[in-house]
């Protein structure tokens, strides 16, 4: 796992080598997916799926490849059930705007989890707001798990969607995907994962799930920021109407009304990004050449040898213990006081470490925690154990001065 693939990687941060450890905000990106970039607008930019020159006929071979890549990753049955987002975001706004208005009604219910990212909880509660429709979460075990049996209680025949992280994002722990999605079902309810902080970390499989939607971001996933995917399984996406109009969505358009394209065209208006869904591509071609079940399991053994480390500092790790990808919070106290996280953050940004403090777009699980907001370290294919130990000796220095 060559960090000299990412030339960012070569930076120094007030003097020092930059020590990149801020992977569940965004990758950073290699060589291969910088050249896709500058090949793409250099030698075949041209709009796609309108054109019989040969650039646009290029680039429009060029975006279905990169479909059909992302429909293999992630183990979709057809290039057809992938539609191309700006990210993560984007997919679950999509959704919850045309799942919504096919299949909510006044009365019915959407199941989130109490871990959730702000970006799947806000489009269900706005979606909730304009349906009169009810959103409920999963509550949380003491250790910050999520309460099966208190999930089962919730699914009821009101229940129409439930939509849940795969990975917390704050916390880096793997929800047991595969027994939400067992347990909705026996309700005939369809499930939505959000798998930002999963795809980039393990093999995700949606057939072998059996999860109905998912949306992931390219950014975390080594590839370019404004690219995103949200998978539909064909029964659902059939079923549901387009959420933006425009041009490339559309069959016929005439004054008395307009009949929409085939999937996934019909979700996707304007202009696609396909210099993105190349990069895109690309980013996954690197992927499976460093090998998904290498980059598995060496960020695994980095999250537990970290973790490791910050309780023999005496540091607080929140679900400490649990299987993780690649993610890890915890927060600094001297005695019984809480050691502000923008403090720790701000001390290792010093010495050239990168993390993330705050709340992580996260805040009803940070209100839960009863903290202000957490220390982040999180990491990518290319940091190493000389990372972590960088970034705790960083630490202890930090502690230190704040002592």
């Amino acid at each position: 796992m060559n960090k000299q693939d990412f030339p960012i990687l070569n930076e120094q941060v007030h003097g020092r080598p930059l020590v990149y450890l801020d992977n569940a905000a965004t990758s950073q990106k290699p060589q291969p997916v910088l050249d896709a970039i500058i090949e793409a607008y250099t030698h075949w930019n041209s709009n796609i799926h309108r054109g019989v020159h040969h650039l646009s006929q290029v680039a429009t071979a060029k975006h279905e490849e990169a479909r059909q890549a992302v429909a293999t990753f992630i183990g979709a049955k057809s290039s057809d059930e992938i539609v191309f987002t700006k990210g993560t975001t984007d997919a679950i706004n999509a959704l919850a705007f045309s799942f919504g208005e096919a299949c909510l009604h006044e009365g019915d219910e959407i199941i989130v989890s109490g871990l959730e990212h702000h970006s799947n909880i806000v489009p269900w509660q706005m979606l909730c707001e304009r349906k009169k429709a009810i959103l409920r979460h999963i509550p949380l075990r003491e250790d910050l798990s999520l309460d099966i049996e208190a999930f089962k209680g919730l699914l009821s025949d009101r229940t129409k969607l439930v939509s849940v992280a795969h990975v917390s994002n704050v916390l880096g722990t793997i929800q047991p995907i595969e027994e939400i999605i067992r347990l909705a079902h026996e309700k005939n309810v369809p499930v939505c994962i959000d798998g930002a902080q999963s795809v980039p970390h393990m093999r995700v499989n949606v057939q072998a799930l059996d999860c109905d939607f998912l949306a992931f971001s390219g950014h975390k996933l080594y590839g370019p920021t404004g690219i995103g995917v949200l998978y539909g399984k064909r029964e659902w996406l059939d079923t549901m109407p387009p959420h933006e109009g425009g041009g490339e969505m559309i069959n016929h358009v005439r004054w008395s009304g307009t009949t929409y394209n085939d999937l996934p065209y019909k979700f996707e208006a304007g202009t696609p990004n396909f210099v993105g869904s190349w990069a895109l591509k690309t980013a996954i071609d690197y992927m499976q050449t460093v090998g998904l079940d290498a980059i598995e399991e060496h960020e695994k053994e980095l999250t537990q040898y970290c973790e490791q480390h910050l309780l023999a500092l005496g540091c607080k790790v929140y679900g400490a213990g649990q299987p993780k990808a690649g993610v890890i919070s915890f927060n600094v106290f001297n005695g019984e006081q809480l050691v502000h996280p923008f403090d720790i953050g701000t001390l290792l940004d010093q010495q050239g470490v990168a993390v993330r403090t705050g709340h992580h777009c996260a805040e009803p699980l940070i209100d839960t925690m009863g903290v202000p907001g957490t220390v982040r370290v999180s990491f990518g294919l290319y940091n190493d154990q000389a990372d972590v130990d960088a970034f705790l000796a960083a630490l202890q220095k930090a502690i230190m001065l704040l002592s």
